[in-house]
């Protein structure tokens, strides 16, 4: 697992391949972790001759948690 900082946030990511190949970013939604994205999905995907990456959106996982922050209203989001 790497970590990537920005604007005092930590988002943690995994990456499948050559580094060189052409890329897939996989995002998870609605508060997931990366690990939705399994490992044996990511490697096949190698297999295939891509780059994965994949990684924790903030909130989630291993990446930074703003917990003095309330909860989004999701119902709100969804309604606007």
């Amino acid at each position: 697992m790497n970590i990537a900082k920005a604007n005092g946030i930590e988002l943690a990511w995994d990456s499948f391949g050559y580094a060189d190949a052409e890329t897939i970013l996989l995002i998870s939604g609605l508060g997931t972790q990366m690990i939705r994205w399994s490992e044996p999905f990511c490697t096949g995907l190698a297999a295939r001759g891509y780059r994965v990456i994949r990684f924790d959106n903030r909130d989630a996982g291993r990446s930074t948690h703003f917990s003095a922050s309330p909860a989004p209203d999701f119902g709100a989001l969804a309604t606007a």
